[in-house]
């Protein structure tokens, strides 16, 4: 069982925990957040134990550190945890920029840690079942990938906090979009992106708000990406992946659809299991997504925002 401390006890980190606490092969050993009101809560709810500061949680019997801070902190707590020769599960984006990611890539190799970054996405049965069909040919040659997202407000009404709307940190290009281009590049190899337009508002300290962009992968199967927010809509999120012999659609990160001409769409199920994030942490599956990898994506991202 790998041992993990937690900094950063937000939404997205309680969420960590609870994956923790019902997984068999890792266990929280303590956790630290700047919000001792949060910390409290954490201590109360999941009864783990909570540390002061960060050398307590540094300094505590861990094999892993979990980052889910906003992406400006995480170079420097990874870089940090590296020098401590404590392997880094990192949330993604992996950092503000590609230089603090490409920074903390180096560190991690540096002084021979291991990494990996928090894409739910590669430990999903239904999207392994969906990369499967893809690979196999169950969709025939790859014509075309699309992602759409609308967003009916931005940040959603779960993840209200200063930062995640904020241009120099946040918005859904750095929230969302890092999943499906880590799952489009791991598919796909490399991706080109010929062009794009992001649509920015007067207050030059509010994210983006809308962005179309387009290129094409290493084999050469153009790609489109859009977003937008503020749309009239409630929010959906579509991953398309188009065949000459048929269409697969993932929507709203769990639901996986498949149709094909005079047939009608329909949803795909599987009975499949997959190994857990953590499961795969300690094994070191070739499934994680490392750091080389996250500063890939990290790359495309301050491309898209640019």
């Amino acid at each position: 069982m790998i041992a993990i401390g937690i900094i950063g006890a937000g939404i997205v980190g309680e969420r960590i925990i609870k994956q923790i606490q019902q997984d068999d092969s890792a266990q929280v050993e303590a956790v630290y957040d700047t919000d001792k009101n949060r910390l409290n809560y954490i201590e109360e709810h999941y009864g783990v134990a909570v540390t002061d500061s960060l050398d307590e949680l540094f300094q505590a019997d861990i094999d892993w550190v979990y980052i889910g801070t906003p992406p400006n902190s995480h170079a420097e707590l990874a870089e940090t945890a590296a020098r401590r020769g404590l392997h880094v599960l990192c949330e993604k984006p992996l950092a503000h920029d590609a230089q603090a990611a490409q920074a903390m890539a180096e560190s991690a190799t540096n002084n021979r840690i291991h990494t990996a970054m928090h894409f739910p996405l590669m430990y999903s049965p239904i999207v392994r079942d969906m990369a499967i069909r893809i690979k196999s040919g169950d969709i025939g040659k790859v014509c075309r990938i699309e992602l759409h997202t609308v967003f009916p407000e931005w940040p959603r009404a779960w993840q209200q906090n200063p930062w995640i709307a904020s241009r120099d940190q946040g918005g859904f290009v750095r929230e969302v979009f890092p999943h499906y281009l880590q799952l489009m590049h791991r598919l796909f190899g490399t991706l080109e992106i010929s062009a794009h337009q992001v649509d920015f508002p007067e207050d030059v300290e509010k994210c983006e708000t809308g962005i179309i962009a387009h290129g094409k992968t290493q084999q050469g199967s153009p790609f489109l990406l859009s977003g937008m927010s503020g749309a009239g809509q409630n929010e959906l999120l579509q991953f398309k992946v188009y065949g000459d012999e048929g269409v697969l659609t993932l929507e709203n990160w769990s639901r996986l659809y498949r149709e094909e001409r005079g047939k009608t769409r329909v949803e795909v199920q599987t009975e499949k299991t997959v190994p857990s994030l953590f499961d795969e942490m300690k094994e070191q599956s070739t499934f994680l997504v490392g750091f080389d990898e996250g500063l890939v994506v990290q790359r495309y991202i301050d491309q898209l925002l640019q």
